[in-house]
């Protein structure tokens, strides 16, 4: 049973949320076009962490898991468009993984929408963003991620009951990512092969 003070909490944090997104940013593309914002002073939430990466396909899915045990709220790929990648086939790569990981997120519970894949060259400043900013009005829509966070720990009165709850969520989660991790890496694996073999 909540009390008045709790659910007053709950409404404060849902009004005031600002949530975390991280961008991946391609280096030859969309961190070209991150900076191009930046240097033409477009507006956007300041709530945004760029990573820059090699190229969009350097990005595992396991990161963007993590990302979400960490506590980031939304996490966006963003790399070359299709057919101008700097390493010829890296975002047909990227295409075909994610495509995935949004079935995975949906199959653990996690709202697909936290998660984008862009494609978005470096004179492309306006584009970015517009895409940052949906994507910060979209999570903030859906509110903050409690799935899958490391910091997230159960309360309850009783030692006891909070024990024997911690250690049979430790284990069914750890079950649920070790499944996730070897799911991923078959996928991978057979794609691997399939376009190589091709």
């Amino acid at each position: 049973i909540m009390s008045d003070n709790s659910v007053k909490t709950a409404n404060d944090v849902a009004e005031n949320f600002e949530p975390k997104i991280l961008v991946f940013a391609c280096n030859w593309c969309t961190y070209a076009g991150a900076d191009l914002a930046g240097t033409s002073r477009l507006q956007y939430p300041p709530n945004v962490r760029i990573l820059r990466v090699p190229c969009s396909c350097r990005v595992n899915p396991q990161f963007v898991i993590r990302a979400f045990q960490r506590g980031i709220d939304g996490v966006l790929v963003a790399g070359c468009h299709p057919g101008d990648c700097h390493y010829t086939t890296g975002n047909y790569y990227t295409r075909r993984r994610f495509l995935l990981i949004n079935r995975m997120m949906e199959y653990m519970g996690i709202d697909p929408k936290r998660f984008h894949t862009r494609w978005i060259s470096g004179a492309e400043g306006p584009k970015f963003q517009q895409v940052v900013t949906e994507m910060i009005e979209e999570v903030r829509a859906i509110g903050p991620n409690r799935k899958l966070r490391d910091d997230m720990k159960v309360t309850v009165n009783t030692d006891d009951i909070v024990a024997s709850v911690e250690a049979d969520t430790k284990v069914v989660a750890d079950n649920v990512q070790c499944f996730c991790i070897q799911f991923l890496r078959f996928v991978y694996f057979s794609l691997d092969k399939v376009c190589f073999s091709a």
